[in-house]
């Protein structure tokens, strides 16, 4: 028998995307956009919270540069090549998702921002983030993808700064 109601349902998990363009230490772009948490990404967590997998070390945040559109069936493994991922910015590797605290059901890294200074010209389509560092890496597992509600048009030197939140609820 199939339950009615799916676990990503269930807990409305996901994560919210908060990005900035900053050009010459100005915002020139902002926005709010809510991601796709990717049916490798569901399967990872409920492995975690029901067979008891050993967690991730570290999660990374990256960038993709391609038109494209997340879908569930999105994996590491495919992702970076599908989506496109950027890699033309200073950072040596994707930017380290460090959360703060847990509390009220949410956390994000609102106090150590992911930054990504862009090195080229680039039209940004959105987000990710994934298990492992390396820029442009087929491996891991893709936790959340988002695109964002319009590209960002940055310029060598530009940076975009990316805050996450995981606001976990029961809300229907």
């Amino acid at each position: 028998m199939k339950p009615s109601i799916e676990f990503a349902q269930l807990a409305h998990i996901g994560f919210i995307f908060d990005v900035q363009l900053i050009r010459r230490g100005r915002v020139i772009s902002q926005e709010r956009t809510h991601n796709l948490m990717p049916t490798q990404g569901l399967n990872y967590l409920q492995n975690i919270l029901m067979k008891g997998t050993t967690p991730a070390a570290a999660w990374y945040i990256g960038l993709y540069e391609g038109n494209y559109v997340p879908v569930l069936a999105d994996t590491a493994a495919s992702f970076a090549t599908d989506a496109t991922e950027c890699t033309a910015y200073d950072e040596a590797t994707r930017e380290v998702f460090t959360p703060g605290a847990v509390a009220a059901g949410s956390c994000n890294n609102s106090a150590s921002p992911a930054e990504f200074t862009l090195s080229a010209t680039k039209t940004i389509y959105g987000g990710f983030i994934s298990s492992v560092a390396a820029k442009g890496a087929l491996t891991g597992i893709l936790l959340s993808a988002v695109r964002f509600a319009s590209p960002k048009g940055g310029e060598d030197g530009d940076v975009l700064r990316v805050i996450a939140a995981n606001p976990f609820s029961n809300a229907a």
